[in-house]
């Protein structure tokens, strides 16, 4: 763990998609109540390193800490962007991006905000899916990419999303699990804040239009973490979906901006672009 002071608010929002002008803009708009506020950026911020790159630059300007957590749209390979990397290397080359600029990624010491009594542990993940949220009917993760392809909702990750140097995207998750489980365990009980892009648990996708686009959504092997690892809270995006939910007491902030066309329809969001996830006191 490492030790992050002083310590404001911790603030969060995900899938910024800054490549949409009306999104970029929103950018330039968001500030911290405090000089020593926190923000947490939920992946999707863009699809390109410059999109990233440009994001942190500018939100590094006014808050203290940035915490960064890759989405499915950092990992893909678009013809746009100049870096042509693939899979676990653009990953690896996303996370050096933040470094550079003092951001917190999945791959760093997990930093904590010691704003209350009882100090929390604020851990970025990178999980990703493997295809275990499955559409009723389905009972293997074929019968489900079946199932999904004949209703016409199909991932773009299917297209641009490489797992390289796995044999899958399913693989790819199976390793990071493998590798987060520990790193979690050896906290020994501390309070979290667990911070990754897809939702942790099912019951996040039970709101989706379409149920079938759930398989790229998450895995069923993070379903207790909030209970096993004593979480504050679960921040999380992906969805589109902004809204707060409790699931065993605990609470689940899905901190999505969205794509214009979305979030120029919501009519309500109690507390602005960003969510309040921790308050000193």
């Amino acid at each position: 763990m490492e030790r992050v002071r002083p310590s404001g608010n911790v603030w969060a929002i995900s899938d910024l998609h800054v490549s949409h002008k009306e999104n970029s803009e929103l950018v330039l708009r968001l500030r911290p109540e405090h000089e020593d506020d926190w923000l947490i950026i939920a992946g999707d911020v863009g699809e390109t390193v410059e999109h990233l790159e440009w994001t942190l630059d500018e939100l590094g300007r006014y808050f203290s800490t940035l915490v960064w957590v890759p989405g499915n749209h950092e990992l893909w390979t678009t013809r746009d962007d100049t870096d042509r990397s693939r899979g676990d290397l653009r990953y690896r080359r996303l996370v050096e991006v933040c470094r550079r600029r003092g951001v917190l990624t999945p791959e760093d010491p997990f930093p904590v905000w010691e704003g209350s009594r009882e100090p929390v542990v604020v851990a970025p993940l990178f999980l990703l899916y493997d295809y275990t949220f499955l559409p009723k009917g389905a009972n293997t993760p074929e019968q489900g990419l079946a199932a999904a392809r004949a209703s016409g909702v199909v991932c773009t990750d299917e297209y641009l999303l490489h797992p390289e140097p796995y044999a899958s995207r399913a693989d790819w998750c199976a390793a990071r699990l493998a590798e987060t489980k520990p790193r979690l365990a050896e906290l020994g009980g501390a309070r979290t804040v667990l911070v990754n892009h897809w939702p942790l648990v099912r019951q996040s996708t039970r709101v989706l239009r379409h149920p079938e686009f759930a398989q790229w959504c998450g895995t069923e092997a993070t379903a207790e973490w909030h209970r096993e690892f004593r979480a504050e809270a679960v921040v999380y995006g992906h969805l589109h979906l902004p809204r707060t939910t409790v699931y065993d007491g605990v609470r689940f902030e899905e901190v999505s901006v969205g794509y214009p066309h979305e979030w120029q329809r919501q009519t309500f969001r109690p507390q602005g672009w960003m969510r309040r996830i921790l308050t000193p006191g």
